[in-house]
């Protein structure tokens, strides 16, 4: 039986760059056709309500694959399809399938990342963002800053999510991490949906507007974490 020669550590490198590459174009295309129109779609809240009355029991399993497609596809924005939920199932069922469709795409994500690396993150995101997140490195607080970066709302949670697979979090912690941190980011945009969905217009506008307040206080306190996490290295 003829043996073939092991592969060089360049010929897997190559490989897994293909791969990636692979990877990435095809994300590109799903972000294309699929996830504009997806977008566009969740935005029309009636027209999604009776897309999903059409769709019977299927209905919760397609919307989840559409969760689970806009994490995976970082730069897809989740909100609308979190508001679109709230509108169509109500808040607690929309709220239910968001946490269970965005834990499965954050998972998918984080084994892919232990899989390929750094390689993997790269290809997504540019170094310097990775740089900003050296405080990710500090083991012994590992797991309270992953939990409070994922609990405050306003940050970018699926990109988080590339990066997380980089760090020596051990998978079981991830799992409770990605369950319940953001779980109030959820439960603010589902309820406003099915405010809207109910025709309680006053309670929406002051979910959303409370909600959009929130989120600029985190957004900031993230900022000024990444940028003493720069200052100090």
């Amino acid at each position: 039986m003829r043996r073939h020669k092991p592969l060089s550590n360049a010929q897997k490198r190559w490989i897994v760059g293909i791969g990636i590459f692979l990877f990435l174009f095809l994300s590109a295309l799903i972000c294309w056709f699929a996830g504009r129109p997806l977008i566009r779609f969740a935005k029309e809240p009636d027209r999604f309500r009776a897309w999903v009355d059409q769709q019977g029991i299927r209905a919760p399993g397609l919307f989840m694959g559409m969760v689970i497609l806009q994490i995976i596809v970082a730069v897809i924005p989740g909100e609308p399809l979190e508001i679109a939920a709230g509108y169509a199932f109500g808040a607690l069922e929309g709220t239910l399938l968001c946490v269970l469709g965005a834990f499965l795409g954050r998972l998918l994500v984080f084994l892919l990342v232990r899989r390929f690396g750094t390689m993997a993150v790269e290809v997504f995101f540019p170094l310097e963002k990775l740089q900003s997140l050296r405080f990710l490195q500090n083991e012994r607080k590992l797991s309270f800053w992953v939990f409070f970066l994922f609990f405050l709302p306003g940050t970018p949670k699926d990109v988080l999510s590339y990066f997380v697979g980089l760090t020596k979090l051990p998978l079981r912690t991830w799992i409770c991490i990605s369950l319940v941190a953001p779980l109030p980011s959820i439960v603010t945009s589902t309820i406003g949906g099915n405010a809207l969905g109910v025709g309680n217009y006053l309670f929406a506008v002051i979910v959303f507007a409370g909600t959009l307040v929130i989120s600029a206080a985190g957004i900031a306190v993230y900022r000024e974490i990444c940028r003493k996490s720069r200052r100090t290295e």
